[in-house]
């Protein structure tokens, strides 16, 4: 009987004992928990200052190098332009070139007006591209004439030079040609100043309306 009763005794103090154990168990995972997950918060916080700080430089740089990037292309830009500034040759004026109208149509259903400029100034110039071009007719009226379908050519007129554009169009042999042209009007290419040069003796006559006729651009008689 009284060993029955040290038993039950020392039953109970074991059992007293594992809950205890149990316990102490339970608080120690959860001050663990508690303390890793304060840690992983700390970390992130950490790694969160850590990327935008990393991400603000990183933005700084970029910028910094586009700024650089920019003034380096404006600075090289603005000496290649004071380059090309500098040997870059002027269009020719209207006042330095000689202009003359001539017939040079190739057959009799052809027609053609070569249009002659000679630089008659004492620098060399440019007059590459399409001159404007006007028709004035019998009745004091006047028409512009459209481009041909070519891609200007560069023409360099060093003094003395001649450059030459034409007009080309369809002759109408039928004698009932409703145009009667007298004039040519031309404003050399780049050019705002015009001379007036007469419809070359000869030629033949315009079939169709003046917006029939075309200019081509001009190149050089070399």
């Amino acid at each position: 009987m009284k060993y029955t009763r040290i038993s039950a005794l020392a039953a109970i103090g074991v059992g007293a004992t594992l809950s205890l154990t149990a316990c102490g168990g339970a608080d120690s995972g959860k001050d663990t928990s508690s303390k890793g997950s304060s840690s992983s918060s700390s970390s992130s916080s950490n790694g969160g200052s850590k990327s935008e700080g990393g991400s603000g430089s990183g933005g700084s740089q970029a910028s910094n190098a586009k700024a650089g990037s920019g003034k380096g292309t404006e600075a090289e830009a603005a000496g290649n332009g004071a380059t090309k500034t500098g040997s870059k040759v002027t269009f020719c004026k209207t006042e330095d070139l000689a202009i003359d109208a001539t017939d040079a149509a190739p057959d009799e259903e052809s027609g053609r007006i070569n249009i002659t400029m000679i630089n008659r100034g004492s620098t060399t110039c440019s007059a590459t591209g399409f001159a404007g071009v006007d028709i004035k007719d019998a009745d004091h009226t006047s028409s512009p004439i459209e481009r041909g379908q070519a891609q200007p050519r560069v023409t360099i007129l060093k003094p003395g030079d001649a450059a030459v554009f034409d007009l080309a169009y369809d002759i109408d042999n039928t004698g009932n040609s409703l145009a009667t042209p007298t004039d040519i009007l031309v404003t050399p290419p780049n050019e705002t100043h015009t001379v007036s040069l007469k419809w070359p003796t000869g030629a033949g006559a315009i079939k169709g309306a003046y917006t029939d006729v075309q200019v081509y651009p001009t190149h050089t008689t070399k």
